[in-house]
């Protein structure tokens, strides 16, 4: 199959799965927050990126997600969404896209379905460029005693007693984790669980920090798709 007509059969295949669910096609069901991304700054080797290599707090939007939209409690693939404001200048903002994954090599790039929100990291399965470096991106939590589970009401109650931490990672194929910024999830938003601000991360990237070439042209059209058939 050629690549426009494999773009345009995503586009309407996700464009269908969104009009049955009434809901984005994929991680249909979640929770949107309030946010923030504190950069501390490099210590060591320098990233390469400015942005990465700054000190800065920025508000972010985040929404917490079941990927496949699976039955209640069963295990799914965990979504963690996050759109930092003015990321690259006033109206510019980056989306990093997360699933639920595993902090080793050999698994960064498998998403894995779990129940425990704080059970993993999250990690953005595709290769970044990152200041030339080809580099996966993931969130650690900071786990609490007891598990949250993924569904928005749970981590809505979650949050009533205290925000989500995470620390914001990268590390090269066989790589150890580097920790270039802290996010921190706060107030969850009144909005509909089958809502959501509509994240891209090849139209919100940053020079120097962008989503590597993997389903470059097919996944822009499963953002279309999905886009086009939410009411």
């Amino acid at each position: 199959m050629s690549g426009s007509l494999r773009e345009l059969g995503t586009r309407a295949g996700f464009r269908q799965l969104a009009r049955l669910r009434r809901a984005p096609a994929f991680h249909p069901e979640g929770l949107g927050c309030t946010g923030e991304v504190t950069m501390p700054g490099f210590s060591g080797r320098p990233w390469g990126v400015p942005w990465l290599d700054g000190l800065g707090r920025y508000e972010c939007a985040v929404r917490l997600s079941r990927g496949a939209g699976l039955p209640r409690p069963l295990p799914d693939w965990l979504g963690l969404a996050v759109r930092v404001l003015d990321a690259g200048g006033p109206g510019h903002s980056l989306d990093l896209l997360l699933t639920g994954s595993s902090r080793l090599p050999v698994l960064r790039h498998l998403p894995l379905p779990r129940g425990d929100a704080l059970g993993g990291p999250y990690s953005t399965l595709l290769t970044y460029r990152v200041g030339g470096r080809g580099m996966v991106l993931a969130a650690f939590p900071r786990r609490r005693l007891r598990p949250v589970h993924g569904r928005p009401e749970t981590l809505r109650r979650a949050l009533e007693s205290g925000p989500l931490v995470f620390d914001l990672r990268a590390a090269e194929p066989l790589g150890r984790w580097r920790t270039f910024a802290v996010l921190t999830v706060r107030s969850p938003l009144p909005a509909p669980s089958r809502s959501t601000p509509g994240f891209d991360v090849y139209r919100n990237s940053l020079p120097g920090l962008e989503p590597g070439p993997g389903l470059a042209t097919v996944r822009p059209a499963a953002y279309e798709g999905s886009r086009e058939g939410r009411p």
